[in-house]
């Protein structure tokens, strides 16, 4: 009969291999996506939405969702610089994203 020492190291045992397992399936998913596509044309940071600001390379859904918030919270961007003070953008992350994001002039709000 099993000692309920024994017991709890066989389930532990197996949440490790279905742990790793599938982090390993996700891991193949992700490689087997492949690199994101860069926008046939920059995308412009003051009128972006969530989905094409995910459309960059090294953006995904987190990242995305900070540049909105930034957006909302500080104003338009004035440059692509800006970008170096949303969370998780780095200066080699803006170097890689550079080409493909631009800063258009800011859309005036309708008087109410």
């Amino acid at each position: 009969m099993p000692t309920r020492a024994g017991e709890l190291g066989g389930a532990w045992r197996a949440a490790r291999i279905v742990t790793a397992a599938a982090f390993f399936l996700a891991a193949a998913s992700l490689s087997l996506a492949g690199p994101k596509k860069h926008p046939a044309k920059p995308v412009d940071l003051n009128t972006a939405t969530l989905a094409q600001l995910e459309e960059l390379s090294g953006v995904g859904p987190v990242t995305a969702k900070d540049i909105l918030e930034f957006r909302r919270k500080s104003g338009p961007f004035r440059s692509v610089n800006d970008l170096l003070a949303v969370r998780r953008i780095t200066k080699a992350r803006l170097e890689k994203m550079r080409p493909y994001v631009t800063v258009g002039p800011a859309k005036k709000k309708p008087a109410s």
